[in-house]
């Protein structure tokens, strides 16, 4: 009888091993549930497209469940709208342009989005406008006339075109706009059916890069003076220098303004996981500098600077920590 008991207890014991070792997880070992985060960027001869693949990348490494894929879109005011529309969870758009969905205004009059809000402001955007060296165009002056790329249709870029010929007096009537996105208008340019093209995005651009390497091209300037009446209308403008060699070709520096590109979230999206893409974003900068040179200014110091709206308290909680 004595045998008979411990022989039960020694396979209670067994059985008690084997369901702590191989039996369902405790509710604290279960696996984090699935963060689904898409990243709405944009065409994939910009900017936005490779670094949203580089911080899909590193959510997917650093965020717990986190399950990010970068998906090429529209740009900035179709990522609005998908995000606005709950089809994404994370935005690359223009500073300007959650601006103008923030306030309703613009291409968002009487569409206001006022359920977005700021993760962190990224890099300079450069406006750049770009012609072939033997083109007559040496200044915003000369496109009066002129086959002009002005970007998509209600794009950031667009907005951008329309602002800046404005402080030079010009109006979409002194000349023949086309509305091209980044790698139409570079088509057009090589193919001699536009004259020049207003570009936004940050310097040196892939569809730009494509056009030098087969043509030699020049940026237009848009002088000091006009630089200043334009910020002093438009705040979120700033300043900007496009170097000596940005592109091949490129002898000179030339001086432009420039608007950010930043991250934006819905509202709604809780502030854990907020803080957590954040947190992993910034905690891996050396990724998104691998990813493209524009990395190389997104960093948690100036993560701040040009936010057009209201930061989303999660991204708040993780500036303010040391």
């Amino acid at each position: 009888m004595k045998k008979i008991v411990m022989v039960i207890m020694a396979s209670m014991l067994v059985m008690s091993l084997l369901s702590g070792c191989g039996g369902e997880k405790s509710a604290d070992q279960k696996a984090p549930a699935k963060k689904f985060i898409n990243i709405a960027t944009g065409g994939t001869a910009g900017v936005y497209y490779p670094l949203g693949g580089a911080i899909a990348e590193i959510l997917n490494k650093n965020v717990p469940g986190a399950n990010a894929t970068a998906q090429s879109t529209g740009a900035s005011v179709a990522n609005i709208n998908m995000l606005k529309d709950a089809k994404v969870e994370l935005a690359m758009v223009q500073n300007d342009t959650a601006y103008y969905a923030f306030k309703g205004i613009e291409m968002f009059k009487d569409k206001q989005v006022a359920n977005i809000r700021g993760v962190s402001t990224l890099y300079n955007e450069t406006i750049q406008i770009i012609v072939l060296e033997d083109s007559p165009v040496k200044s915003i002056n000369d496109l009066k006339g002129k086959k002009v790329a002005v970007g998509s249709i209600g794009s950031g870029t667009e907005a951008n075109a329309r602002q800046i010929l404005e402080a030079y007096g010009l109006a979409y009537a002194d000349l023949d706009p086309q509305y091209l996105s980044f790698g139409e208008a570079a088509n057009g340019l090589k193919d001699g059916n536009v004259d020049a093209a207003f570009v936004t995005a940050g310097a040196p651009t892939a569809a730009i890069q494509d056009i030098a390497f087969q043509k030699k091209v020049r940026l237009i300037p848009v002088e000091t003076d006009k630089a200043e009446a334009l910020i002093k209308k438009y705040p979120f403008y700033a300043k900007q220098l496009v170097n000596a060699n940005t592109y091949p070709g490129q002898g000179t520096d030339v001086t432009t303004v420039a608007v950010k590109a930043m991250l934006v979230v819905p509202e709604s999206m809780d502030a854990e996981t907020v803080y957590q893409i954040t947190k992993a974003i910034y905690g891996n900068t050396d990724r998104l500098k691998a990813a493209h040179k524009l990395g190389e200014g997104i960093t948690k110091e100036t993560a701040l600077e040009g936010m057009p709206i209201p930061v989303h308290p999660g991204a708040e909680k993780f500036f303010k920590e040391k």
